[in-house]
């Protein structure tokens, strides 16, 4: 995934939420297959979730003219997804990484962008939150969603 910095404006902002969520979006094939029954289930919703806000920025920032940062063939996992302890623990860092995105983009926008922003960090947070839950992690809830260690 991306290295986080500062944007200059709400079109990097929301750039760089979009490559987070490009970034999720491939992490969760490999998740999908390491998981079975409502881990699966509940892993297809989350990736689902993660390409409906990549489909809407994309078009946002088309529209608007701003630059869209390209999606890659592949990324980099943090770790070797081997079985499905491992894919719960890289499914609860995917949403902590996309939520640290989003939060990045809060202060850089205003109205209906920043209301978006709040959303997917919300969202990116629940789902976290579920995960953990799931993988037998405690604390199940973190205080500051999305704030980098």
């Amino acid at each position: 995934m991306r290295r986080l910095q500062a944007p200059s404006g709400p079109a990097e902002a929301l750039a760089g939420a979009l490559a987070a969520e490009y970034a999720a979006v491939f992490a969760y094939g490999v998740i999908g297959v390491r998981l079975a029954d409502a881990a699966r289930t509940a892993a297809r919703r989350a990736e689902t979730a993660h390409r409906s806000r990549r489909d809407a920025l994309v078009l946002q920032l088309s529209a608007a003219g701003s630059a869209v940062p390209a999606d890659k063939a592949g990324y980099a996992l943090p770790f070797p997804v081997t079985d499905a302890a491992s894919a719960l623990r890289l499914a609860v860092e995917v949403e902590e990484r996309t939520a640290a995105f989003w939060r990045v983009a809060l202060p850089h926008t205003t109205g209906a962008d920043r209301d978006r922003a709040l959303a997917a960090l919300t969202d990116c947070a629940v789902r976290a939150t579920r995960w953990r839950r799931t993988a037998g992690v405690t604390p199940v809830t973190v205080a500051f969603p999305g704030r980098t260690a």
